[in-house]
């Protein structure tokens, strides 16, 4: 994109519903060109780790996903203006008995479900790892086949285990990968801290060549993350390479344990509300979500 965008989103605590918590995403050009040292960071780092995370979704079709992994949130999103209410249980994000955990946004509202603007119109599901799972440093990544039309806005990212005690932007954030449906050959990759969070987020996109789209088959996004360094890659290809010297001088929030999040929104300032044309159900198919972390990084 042209502009910077602005994404603000809601955290559930490890043992609750304790508040909504902003947090938000953007896109910066101008970001500097991987080294060819760095294009071959993905594959360096992959054959020099060893998992510390590994969820491949193998169950039954319709369960619902390993609770001792992941936490389902619950509720909407008053803050970035997002359509869905997100559901507990395995309502809308549940294994396909294939291998696969399929979040599924649908415009129900089968429990008068209210939201910000009154009665929900939309229904969708939002993980994290939050108490469960943190870590510093490592591979991170997710394979995955996205959802498509206007209005839909699937992502996975991470936020700093220590957001209930500092805040957001404070916490960090590394969104690995976000769409919004009326890019659909484009994913964003973005770090929000102090000073550079918002439309100031410092980012980058990356476009699959010849008009193809991201939600007709899986891709892998991931980052590769190492004190004072972050890389994002696609499908192995690295396209972002950001380092402290990066935020104008403000504080880099990375050096410390972040948990997972995967989840489908629906509407909101950035990707625009759904139009006429946007089909449902929509889902986001996820195959597996791996960290890795090399012998010099052990987990926090």
């Amino acid at each position: 994109m042209s502009s910077p965008h602005l994404n603000r989103r809601l955290l559930v605590s490890a043992l609750s519903v304790l508040a909504l918590v902003s947090a938000t995403s953007g896109f910066a050009s101008g970001a500097p060109t991987p080294s060819p040292a760095a294009q071959g960071s993905v594959t360096a780092q992959a054959s020099a780790a060893a998992a510390s995370f590994t969820d491949d979704f193998d169950g039954a079709a319709g369960s619902a996903v390993d609770g001792s992994k992941w936490q389902t949130e619950t509720g909407d999103n008053v803050n970035n203006h997002e359509r869905q209410y997100y559901t507990a249980g395995n309502s809308n994000a549940a294994l396909d008995g294939q291998g696969h955990l399929v979040i599924t946004a649908r415009k129900e509202n089968p429990n008068n479900y209210q939201c910000w603007y009154g009665t929900c119109q939309y229904t969708s599901a939002r993980l994290n790892t939050s108490g469960k799972f943190t870590q510093s440093y490592g591979h991170v990544e997710a394979r995955m086949k996205i959802p498509r039309g206007q209005g839909m806005w699937p992502a996975f990212w991470m936020l700093g285990d220590d957001i209930g005690q500092v805040g957001w932007p404070n916490s960090g954030e590394i969104d690995i990968m976000e769409n919004v449906g009326f890019e659909p050959s484009t994913v964003h990759g973005t770090l929000h801290g102090p000073g550079y969070s918002g439309a100031a987020g410092i980012g980058a996109g990356y476009t699959l060549p010849g008009g193809q789209a991201f939600a007709d088959d899986f891709h892998t996004f991931a980052i590769d993350w190492a004190p004072n360094s972050i890389s994002w890659s696609v499908d192995g290809n690295v396209y972002q390479h950001r380092t402290p010297a990066d935020t104008g001088g403000n504080t880099w929030a990375f050096n410390k344990p972040f948990f997972l999040i995967l989840n489908l929104a629906v509407g909101g300032y950035w990707p625009g509300d759904p139009d006429n044309n946007t089909t449902f159900p929509q889902q986001l198919v996820v195959d597996h979500v791996r960290v890795t972390t090399s012998d010099s990084q052990p987990p926090a």
